[in-house]
């Protein structure tokens, strides 16, 4: 266990060494922690109740408020516990929460033939990413990745390692999928169901001017409910590299096993009605996940500063297609894009946490390089998001930033029970709740 107090040299490193988003955050934790095992994590825990420290958690860094970076008390860092065990009798995987979705568990169950729907950036830890429900590749077939847990070990608040699944432990494998950094333990290993690793990956691609916006997006509103679920499909609004304006990007992956099947589960996508005027078509290409994660971490460079905002959206395809549109047409740099991601039609969710969708997730990201350019783009980014408040009914936590823009995020009961197990499990507030700024109102639309 190796811990540096605020006095200590290598302090600014550990505390801020790991995060993605090169705009810091001004809080400053009493202490950080990195914890090597188990051992560590509950030595950790109880360090803190024996000095008054509230605990913030940190597995892959990656996310974009730094939520693990609080003012004061323990911040415990969970990168050096590195597991990653496969029993191949039931596909089950021992996970531990910093590993990389994309870039370490995938190359790691590939030889196996399988795969975990873990993030799209191939660099995001599994931790964080679960725990606020874990929108992974093809959510819309395969549903959300919190789904595929089958267990959980946590250390609770008073110091004990336990198990968490459905019928052990039930409230705390409740609340892990889908609190986010609101959880109130520390999980130290997920026990993951691997899937099978689709054998003939093929893409379909359709890139058009920016003038096509509204009849391709108008197009896909019609469409995308009828779509096999084995099809993830995405439309991005990005410049391309050494372009001067945006381009609007379809975008379907289909995740299966025949090139026959393939063709046929893509075959929607050859009836665009603007495909004449396509600038690029890519009809049912074989593709690997390794050319898919080259060209995330193309979008998610590190080394930039970022904002990110999202939104889950409803209403008449019309109005959301015009309100949408800024976001797609008009970037406030090369660098930055906008997503529509397909969940169309939504598929029940268990009884868990998470517990807002709907047809449509739309997120923005935007980076940059100059710390003066903070304000013009974080301007950018609350201009488009307030376009689209009349058509939002929420947010996802993986995009969130509760700090600049609060939103429901999940159901008004499932908020509730998790906030009267909170008081259960973590009666003293051992764990840090939901950053936010001071008055604010968690889990409400404040223009409605």
């Amino acid at each position: 266990m190796n811990i540096t107090f605020r006095s200590d040299t290598g302090y600014e490193d550990a505390r801020v060494g790991r995060v993605f988003n090169r705009r810091r955050p001004a809080r400053y934790p009493d202490a950080v922690m990195f914890a090597e095992n188990e051992d560590d994590v509950v030595a950790a825990v109880n360090l803190a109740r024996s000095r008054g420290w509230q605990i913030a958690l940190r597995s892959g860094g990656h996310s974009w408020a730094a939520w693990s970076v609080r003012e004061g008390g323990l911040l415990l860092d969970l990168s050096r516990m590195r597991e990653m065990v496969l029993d191949p009798a039931t596909n089950i995987v021992r996970v531990s929460p910093a590993v990389k979705g994309g870039m370490e568990l995938n190359p790691y169950l590939a030889p196996h033939g399988l795969m975990f729907a873990g993030g799209h950036c191939p660099t995001v830890g599994l931790g964080g990413f679960l725990l606020q429900g874990g929108m992974g590749w093809n959510s819309r077939g395969w549903g959300w990745a919190a789904e595929s847990i089958e267990a959980i070990d946590v250390v609770t608040a008073d110091g004990n390692l336990v198990r968490a699944d459905a019928t052990h432990n039930s409230e705390l494998f409740w609340a892990a999928r889908g609190s986010g950094p609101g959880f109130f333990g520390v999980v130290t290993r997920f026990h993951l169901r691997a899937r099978g690793l689709p054998k003939a990956l093929t893409q379909s691609v359709l890139v058009f001017p920016k003038e096509c916006y509204e009849s391709v997006a108008h197009w896909l509103h019609e469409i995308h409910a009828t779509l096999a679920p084995s099809v993830e499909l995405v439309m991005l609004g990005v410049t391309p590299p050494g372009g001067h304006e945006p381009q609007v990007v379809v975008l379907a992956l289909a995740m299966v096993d025949t090139h026959a099947e393939a063709a046929q589960v893509l075959a929607p996508f050859e009836h665009c009605p603007v495909k004449d005027r396509a600038l690029v078509h890519v009809s049912a290409q074989p593709t690997t996940f390794a050319e898919q994660i080259e060209k995330q971490i193309e979008q998610n460079p590190e080394g930039y500063r970022y904002a990110a905002d999202n939104a889950w959206l409803e209403g008449n395809p019309g109005e959301v297609v015009t309100r949408m549109r800024a976001a797609f047409v008009d970037l406030p740099n090369a660098t930055s894009f906008t997503l529509w991601y397909s969940m169309a039609p939504l598929r029940p969710l268990p009884d868990m946490a998470l517990s807002l969708q709907s047809d449509v997730y739309f997120a923005l990201y935007t980076n940059w390089l100059d710390e003066a350019e903070d304000a013009r783009h974080r301007a950018w980014l609350a201009a488009r998001m307030t376009d689209l408040a009349p058509v939002t009914i929420g947010q996802y936590l993986g995009d969130s930033d509760f700090g600049t823009r609060p939103m429901k995020f999940m159901s008004e009961a499932n908020f509730e029970r998790l906030e009267a197990l909170r008081r259960k499990y973590d009666p003293g507030r051992m764990f840090h709740p939901y950053l936010t700024l001071a008055g604010t109102v968690l889990n409400q639309n404040h223009w409605m």
